[in-house]
Formats: C-alpha cells, sequence, structure tokens
C-alpha cells in the first residue's frame, strides 16, 4: 500500500534521510520511532507530499507530490506542530469535512469525546487555542474522516490523560480498516495498538521488527546490545530487565526476555537511540 523506496532528502547538504526503503502493507499498523533528528518528521512529510526527495513514494500506486489531492483525501494526519491558522474553529472544522466529504457532525462528536467544548470555541481562531484544544481538535479532524491510512506525528503530546486515554480508545477503534503510521517517542504508549516496530537513526532504519500475531510473541527472545558509549542509566535500566555486560568496558550487553514484553523492551530502549550502535532481538 505504501512504498518507500530508497529515498534520501537533505536539507542545507545535511543528510536527513539516507537511503530509506520500506513497504507498508494494508492493516499494518507502525510504531514510527527514534530520538530527535532521526529522520521521522521529514519520513512523513516526503509520505504526505510535502517535500522534494530523491527516490520514490507511493500510496496505492500514485506519487503524494504529483496526485495530492487524491492522496491526501484518503490520508487522517495529526502533525507533531499544529500550524499557525488564523480560520475560525467551525470555519475549519467545515472546509476540513468538505475535503474528504465527511459530515462536519462526525468531528464535532469525536472532538466532545476527548474533552473539547466545540460550541464554546466556535468563532474563535484556532492559532489562539491552547496546545491541548489545538490537539484534540486534529485529531477530530483526522479521525473524523473515512481514511484509509492514519498518519500520526506525536499526537498524544499534548493530550492530557484523560484525553490521551480516549485518543488511544479512538484509534483502537480503527484497528480493522485503517492503516497506522505513528510516530512516538513512547513506545509503551502504542504497544496494544502497533503490529510493527519501525527505529530510525540518523536518517536510516536500524531496526524493522513485526511484533503481532507471532508465535515468538509467546517464547523467549534472546538480546544482544551494542553501545556507543556507557551511560549508567541505561545500564541501571538494563540490569532491570537481567541484561548484563559481557566486556571490561560495559558497552556489550546480552541476555533473555519473554516474547510478550517485547514492546516494553524496546520503548525503554528507545529512549537511549542515541547511545546503541547495534541491536538485535532473536527467537532462542
Amino acid at each position: 500500500m505504501i512504498q518507500f523506496t530508497q529515498v534520501v532528502k537533505n536539507f542545507r547538504g545535511a543528510r536527513v534521510l539516507d537511503g530509506i526503503s520500506l513497504d507498508i502493507a494494508i492493516g499494518e499498523r507502525i510504531a514510527l520511532i527514534g530520538s530527535n533528528g532521526a529522520g521521522k518528521t521529514t519520513l512523513i512529510r516526503c509520505l504526505l507530499g510535502e517535500y522534494t526527495y530523491d527516490g520514490s513514494v507511493a500510496i496505492n500506486g500514485l506519487d503524494p507530490r504529483s496526485n495530492r489531492t487524491a492522496v491526501l483525501g484518503k490520508i487522517g494526519f495529526v502533525p507533531q506542530l499544529p500550524p499557525p491558522l488564523k480560520m475560525p474553529v467551525g470555519q475549519l472544522i467545515d472546509f476540513s469535512a468538505s475535503l474528504c466529504g465527511t459530515d462536519p457532525a462526525r468531528i464535532h462528536a469525536i472532538a466532545r469525546r476527548l474533552g473539547l467544548d466545540v460550541d464554546a470555541i466556535l468563532t474563535r481562531q484556532f492559532v489562539r487555542l491552547s496546545g491541548g484544544m489545538k490537539q484534540k481538535l486534529l485529531i477530530a479532524i483526522a479521525l473524523g474522516r473515512d481514511a484509509q491510512v492514519l498518519v500520526m506525528d506525536e499526537p498524544a503530546a499534548n493530550l492530557d490523560p484523560e484525553a490521551r486515554k480516549i485518543f488511544f480508545d479512538l484509534l483502537a477503534e480503527r484497528l480493522d480498516n485503517a492503516t497506522m503510521i505513528i510516530s512516538s517517542h513512547r513506545l509503551d504508549e502504542v504497544s496494544s495498538l502497533v503490529n510493527r516496530v519501525v527505529e530510525m537513526d540518523m536518517g536510516k532504519i536500524v531496526l524493522d521488527d513485526k511484533v503481532a500475531d507471532d508465535v515468538s510473541l509467546t517464547g523467549t527472545l534472546a538480546v544482544r546490545i551494542a553501545l556507543k558509549r556507557f551511560e549508567p542509566a541505561f545500564a541501571k535500566a538494563l540490569d532491570g530487565w537481567s541484561i548484563a555486560s559481557s566486556d571490561a568496558d560495559r558497552l556489550e550487553w546480552s541476555g533473555h526476555i519473554a516474547g510478550p514484553d517485547r514492546l516494553r523492551f524496546l520503548g525503554i530502549v528507545s529512549r537511549y537511540t542515541a547511545l546503541v550502535s547495534d541491536l538485535s532481538l532473536s527467537e532462542s
């Protein structure tokens, strides 16, 4: 359904995406993880047709840059940073609904489920809303359409705890009819939703792991981690998982984890992505 083929993107001579090739099938739910600057947002922007790049990107065979209207009409997108729109909220909802042929009432209903009093802010400019209100409205707009693909860049960053729970409940309701790409620093938060984890570092994919509907989830996984440098906080975290160092410099670590714990373990490791030079998980 979605294909990235040798995608390269440079900004002012700095390579941000370095030959990304990735195929995402219908119904896959991707957790896109990695530290700040790993290239996650740039990859998403290429998918949306917002950037030029070398290589190719296709959604259902269509180039998102030359077929933006057709492609974006099938995508629900929540950006990491809300756009500085001066459009009144009511007008923004009506405009967004008209683009994809949905009923504005669906957007209103989802916003209310997230705890946003839409009626009270219909005449207010979007740019004047609080961060949390903007995020709830953007989520409602994205989920209020019949999107085949949901693309979300740190979607829960500005949500209060109750809204976060409701948001993930809303995503869970779409598991059977949408392909998802969710960029997040908190893998544990999306672990119940995703069936594949893609980790990026320095513009490259360093981990691509299918994690659901897999017999290994009931078994045991052998873990090997190589570090670029020793970090006491990370060492303490690994000790908590009974992952032990095997060399004097404490740069090589190995051990075993239970299959069902792999997403939670990857969530811990993702916090220290910049320290990890190699990571492997294999059935033991």
